[in-house]
């Protein structure tokens, strides 16, 4: 499984001891559907049932949006 996510940042995000959990760690979104990015709100339990080889898009990246899945990413002519 994979999905396409807009990504509009255009530097890294410093993290610091503010960003960790009470666990002590912190939590990095890999899913990209976080609305707290980079740090992870638990919006991956929407993927729990996404196929392996396919790729899907949320919309408005939002886990609660619909989700599709994607024949292929078409790229502009550069």
């Amino acid at each position: 499984m994979a999905r396409e996510v807009t990504h509009e940042e255009r530097g890294p995000a410093k993290l610091d001891e503010s960003d960790m959990g009470d666990d002590g760690m912190i939590y990095v979104c890999e899913c990209g559907l976080s609305n707290s990015k980079p740090l992870c709100d638990g919006s991956h339990n929407a993927t729990t049932d996404e196929e392996d080889g396919v790729v899907y898009k949320y919309e408005n990246d939002d886990p609660d949006g619909e989700r599709r899945e994607i024949d292929a990413i078409a790229y502009a002519e550069e």
